[in-house]
């Protein structure tokens, strides 16, 4: 790659290994990994569900590993968009880091919706309309977006406070939980309560349906490396990153998840529907609804915080396109500004394709669907560079960087490879007989839809593109950017 040119490309190096695995861990978040979706994997799964939470930290944890040395080869801003484009070539990169682009914002808008969920139960009123909680959602998006263009310092200070709300909202409550309002015994993560009868029986109608919720969950990890430009001594602290944020959520939503299971009153009513929010109703049961509230405030500002670290990465992808001018406005794209030297417009950019992507999901299972949508877009990018990654090693010599999972990385990869690629086609599969086609389909749908506009895209700037390939260097180091 070319290097980068002009004071308007420099990046400071604001993230230390403590900071950026902070911002990884915030984006996951136990909160969000668990309370976004544990209604869907328990109505999916029953309580069994659990073992999902389980498969899904396994899997993903044979995909850090790989990250990690692609994040410590090539230590560039954009991650998986500058790996894939090494890999595979600038096309094969390109497209790439677009579906992750709008997997990122999308993410963003289906926590923001989440956020708006949960917004009637603090301020003790009914729940209200679709439209009005559309409208309190953009109105989260816009909040994530602000904080965002205030700087790294002001993310910072929301990752210390999601931090404590982290600890208190999931370990806190889970340890209050476990010690003093058990209901159920441990055979209870053994049991269904009649959930997944569907066709292909329980194990693809209940069981893979609760991972491919699950999945949503443990995502972000690869933050980190987003901002690998932004860290200092990348090569080594972020693939340590990347590794201590997705074994420390892991750790808590298990925790958690198993702690609200065993807490629940009454599962069966969990599983047929008939009590929507079980997170709220358990909470309820056990301390009433003056601790419910200061809880599901803990909830909202971990969302949040996970938002801002979503579309961080978001922008900090878009910027990266930007740089390599193929995109679509990117003399503005990738101008930073301020003394922070933060890409300010491309924050701008991401958190209004998120209302937009809002005003679009106009279906009645809005959350499951953008849920659904975003897991996918992940695990496609995610799986793309991996493939390459294998490609590459079976025909050239591989040098790695600092970090290396060495005799291990081979198996490592290839366990990862098949793990990504089951997990794309679990998530994308239609499981809903009876809802509109633009619901059961809606992944391919969203997801033809995006491959079509990134192609038009593409076509329009495929020079371009070609042409950033061209003197690109896979052993090149990033540019130093300004210190503070």
């Amino acid at each position: 790659m070319p290097e980068p040119t002009g004071q308007t490309e420099e990046l400071r190096k604001a993230f230390t290994l403590r900071s950026a695995a902070s911002l990884a861990f915030v984006f996951v978040s136990p909160i969000v990994g668990l309370y976004g979706v544990f209604a869907l994997a328990i109505g999916a799964a029953g309580p069994a569900a659990f073992w999902a939470f389980v498969v899904v930290l396994v899997g993903q944890l044979f995909v850090a590993g790989v990250f990690g040395e692609m994040a410590s080869r090539w230590p560039f801003e954009g991650s998986v968009y500058q790996w894939a484009r090494r890999l595979g070539g600038e096309s094969y990169g390109w497209f790439t880091g677009w579906t992750y682009m709008w997997s990122l914002i999308i993410a963003v808008a289906g926590g923001s919706y989440a956020v708006a969920s949960f917004l009637p139960i603090v301020l003790g009123i009914e729940d209200y309309s679709k439209t009005t909680r559309l409208a309190v959602a953009m109105g989260f998006m816009c909040l994530t977006t602000l904080i965002n263009i205030g700087g790294p310092k002001v993310v910072k200070v929301l990752v210390g406070l999601s931090l404590i709300a982290e600890v208190v909202g999931s370990i806190g409550l889970g340890a209050s939980l476990l010690l003093f309002h058990r209901e159920q015994s441990l055979s209870v993560l053994f049991e269904t309560f009649g959930a997944g009868q569907g066709p292909g029986g329980y194990l693809w109608a209940g069981f893979f349906a609760a991972t491919a919720f699950v999945g949503w969950g443990f995502v972000g990890f690869e933050s980190a490396a987003a901002i690998s430009e932004e860290v200092e001594d990348p090569r080594r602290n972020v693939p340590k990153a990347i590794l201590i944020a997705l074994v420390g959520v892991g750790a808590v939503v298990l925790f958690s998840a198993l702690a609200l299971i065993l807490a629940t009153p009454d599962m069966g009513a969990v599983v047929s529907g008939v009590l929507l929010d079980p997170t709220a109703s358990t909470i309820s049961a056990a301390y009433g609804d003056g601790i419910t509230r200061p809880l599901f405030v803990l909830i909202i500002i971990g969302f949040i915080a996970s938002g801002v670290a979503a579309q961080t990465s978001a922008s900090r992808l878009i910027w990266s396109f930007a740089r390599d001018e193929v995109l679509p406005g990117s003399t503005a794209l990738r101008t930073l500004s301020g003394n922070d030297r933060v890409p300010r417009i491309a924050i701008a950019v991401s958190g209004g394709v998120g209302v937009v992507a809002l005003l679009l999901a106009s279906s009645d299972r809005i959350f499951e669907t953008l849920v659904s949508f975003s897991t996918a877009g992940f695990f496609v990018a995610f799986a793309l560079p991996v493939v390459a990654f294998v490609w590459m090693r079976t025909r050239t010599t591989y040098t790695p960087g600092p970090f290396s999972l060495g005799r291990f990385s081979w198996p490592v990869t290839t366990v990862a490879v098949v793990w990504l690629v089951f997990e794309v086609v679990n998530i994308a599969w239609p499981r809903h007989s009876g809802l509109p086609w633009y619901e059961t389909y809606a992944v391919l749908v969203g997801g033809l839809l995006i491959g079509v506009l990134g192609i038009v895209i593409w076509f329009s700037k495929r020079d371009r593109i070609r042409a950033a390939g061209e003197d690109l260097d896979t052993h090149a180091e990033p540019r130093e950017p300004i210190t503070r």
